[in-house]
Formats: structure tokens, C-alpha cells, sequence
């Protein structure tokens, strides 16, 4: 298990968290190669089906980053981003999902130090973790 190597989707906020991304590019920062960004207008439209889909076919973690609470572009997306986040850490296990295999996490546009930490992180807890035995059930070959 020491080759194993987790893949990590997170769902970003194009007005913060995306920005922090491109903050620790351009800084430089060195940031997992096995992280896979995909950039949303905001956290509230995350859906938690795509969470979901992401863990159950290959994902060992999804990130959901975004504004700080009061600081959404959209006003409440975040509030909204939390509430479905936390109900579905609740039903992770019921399907086989470790539920810190899902983390929130609020990253501001000017802290690139900390997204680029936040991932380390995350990847660092994955690879303790192991693989996501989920995704091994229902992967589509």
C-alpha cells in the first residue's frame, strides 16, 4: 500500500478557492499532482449527487472549498454548501464511504498558502485512509 497514490476531486468556488489555486500556481507552491480541480460558481450548487458519483466511481476524497460564510458572491451558497455537506457525512457511511473521506473546507482568494496546505492535508489523511473501497465495487470498467 505504500504505491498508493489517492485521487482527489475538488469541487472549488470560482470566486475564492479557485482564486487561491491560481494564487499557489503563480507562487509557485507545490500542490499534489493527483488533485483534479474542477472550478463551480459557488459551493451552493454543488450537488451532493456529484459527490456522490465522484466517490463511488474512483474518487478516495472529495473537497468542497469555497467563500467564507458572509463572504459568498451568491450570497448564502455557502450556508447552503455546509448544511448538505454535514447531511451527507452522515449518510457516507451507509454506503461503504469513510466520512472523512469528505471535507469543507472555506478558502479565501488571497490564501494560496492555504489551499496548497489544505491539499497536502487531505492527501496526506487519504493515503493513511487507503484506498476507497467503494469505488472498487462500483467502478465501470
Amino acid at each position: 500500500m505504500t504505491d498508493f497514490e489517492p485521487i482527489l476531486i475538488a469541487f472549488v468556488c470560482n470566486w475564492c478557492t479557485y482564486t487561491a489555486a491560481d494564487l499557489a500556481g503563480t507562487s509557485r507552491l507545490r500542490v499534489p499532482k493527483n488533485v483534479r480541480l474542477i472550478r463551480v460558481m459557488c459551493t451552493g450548487m454543488v450537488d451532493p449527487q456529484y459527490i456522490l458519483k465522484a466517490l463511488l466511481h474512483g474518487a478516495d476524497g472529495v473537497l468542497v472549498s469555497g467563500c467564507h460564510p458572509g463572504d459568498c458572491h451568491y450570497l448564502n451558497g455557502n450556508f447552503k454548501a455546509r448544511r448538505r455537506i454535514k447531511l451527507l457525512q452522515e449518510i457516507l457511511p451507509c454506503f461503504g464511504i469513510e466520512s472523512e473521506r469528505l471535507r469543507l473546507t472555506w478558502i479565501g482568494a488571497s490564501d494560496g498558502i492555504r489551499f496548497a496546505e489544505v491539499l497536502h492535508e487531505l492527501v496526506a489523511r487519504l493515503r493513511e485512509i487507503g484506498p476507497n473501497r467503494a469505488a472498487a465495487v462500483t467502478a465501470v470498467y
